[in-house]
């Protein structure tokens, strides 16, 4: 595709800078307007890569992982990479992870994971989530105000994660502050890291010693049963960590932007009077139109090869449009329309790499629970400022608020509730 006027192909686009948060859809329209389902863009430091933006396109990338595989050790720009570039913790190089394991031994792994998640009791799960969110609200209840990202969305996920993985209550504060700095991937990313591996480290040796029933102790179980071809300390830490990671971030997100849905969208006003299949409605709805994970990374061509128009070279970059194909016209004809319960959308990935299906109904259950917590806690709840004077988080990866402020009749605490 060339400029009408001078001819010329339009640029890579940097994967950066205020419109991913202001106006992502706007920008996704403009990149498969000027390159097509598949766009050239640039990472930090002028790092090369391509956005897969069609929904087709996305699909194809995402079936064939012997194609377009998981294995960052096929990157053809490793050379370039210094070892303190900030996304390394999101591309990840030679880490021992789920993520970067393909084949057979990429099977046994996820349905290790997802037997572990699977044995997390899901009203064990949702009382949880209410004890934790009841605490939380405890805190703010008596103001008459509250920022619920910062207050709220962004401290619960992670509370009820780290007690079903076996984390002591009193760390979460700590955790939720390391993985925002890694998922962020700015100066403060590989501190993050760091930090999130020693906490899995010590929660692994602690588990030795002492197993309890909780998703750390599951792994070390089957580690003791899959024979010499088992998994390593190292290897469930590092799994640990990545569903920690996947499962509190996107999670935070999902209920501030379903929160925020619901209180800017006069189709989902019956959410804030116990309108229960509207909070359901809600958090569909943000799925397909303002989806937490954005862009995903990566996969990597394991040979030559053509996509969208494109001329795919062996080892590039390609990352995961979710967003944008999401609202990719070819399968979105009415973007206006509400979606109901369809649940084809690429929130949580598609393929053998997708999340997990018990990860993506423990965030859902956290989800909910927070949000039915909230609105019953607090019916009359209400933004404090503007809808468009709310601003989002300047990140390609994930979209969340910055803030939500809000107001509302100040009252007592809950009986059942603990703060901390």
């Amino acid at each position: 595709m060339t400029c009408p006027v001078t001819g010329a192909a339009p640029g890579p686009v940097p994967l950066s800078g205020p419109r991913f948060a202001t106006e992502p859809a706007r920008l996704y329209r403009e990149m498969r307007r000027d390159h097509g389902p598949v766009a050239p863009v640039l990472l930090d430091g002028d790092v090369p890569a391509w956005l897969v933006l069609g929904y087709r396109e996305l699909h194809q990338v995402t079936a064939d992982p012997v194609l377009f595989s998981r294995d960052s050790e096929l990157w053809n720009q490793w050379p370039n990479i210094p070892e303190d570039w900030p996304l390394l913790p999101m591309i990840g190089h030679k880490q021992p992870s789920i993520l970067y394991t393909v084949g057979e031994r990429h099977t046994r792994r996820a349905a290790m994971i997802a037997q572990a998640l699977e044995a997390v009791d899901p009203f064990e799960l949702k009382a949880h989530a209410e004890t934790f969110a009841d605490e939380l609200i405890d805190r703010f209840c008596g103001k008459g105000s509250a920022d619920l990202i910062a207050e709220y969305a962004m401290l619960l996920p992670v509370r009820v994660l780290a007690r079903v993985y076996g984390f002591p209550d009193e760390q979460g504060p700590a955790l939720v502050t390391a993985m925002n700095d890694m998922i962020d991937g700015r100066e403060r990313a590989l501190a993050g890291q760091q930090h999130l591996a020693s906490s899995m480290a010590r929660l692994i040796a602690d588990k030795h010693e002492a197993p309890g029933e909780d998703v750390a102790s599951f792994m070390l179980r089957a580690q003791r049963t899959d024979g010499a071809d088992g998994f390593s300390d190292e290897e469930i830490a590092q799994d640990l960590m990545v569903m920690m990671a996947a499962g509190h971030q996107p999670t935070a997100d999902w209920i501030g932007n379903s929160l925020r849905l619901m209180l800017t969208d006069d189709r989902f006003a019956a959410s804030l009077f116990g309108g229960r299949h509207s909070v359901a409605e809600a958090m569909n709805e943000v799925l397909w139109e303002d989806t937490p994970t954005q862009n995903v990374a990566g996969r990597w061509a394991s040979r030559d090869t053509q996509l969208g128009g494109r001329r795919v070279h062996a080892g590039d970059l390609l990352l995961l449009g979710l967003g944008a194909a999401n609202a990719d016209p070819l399968v979105r004809t009415d973007g206006s329309a509400l979606t109901g319960g369809n649940s084809a959308h690429f929130a949580f990935g598609h393929g053998e790499h997708r999340c997990p299906f018990p990860a993506q109904e423990v965030a859902e259950v956290v989800a909910r629970t927070g949000i039915e917590v909230l609105l019953d806690r607090l019916p009359d709840l209400d933004l404090a400022v503007p809808a468009h004077g709310l601003t989002r988080r300047p990140s390609p990866w994930l979209r969340g608020l910055t803030d939500l402020p809000v107001r509302f009749n100040p009252t007592p605490a809950s009986a059942f509730g603990d703060p901390r």
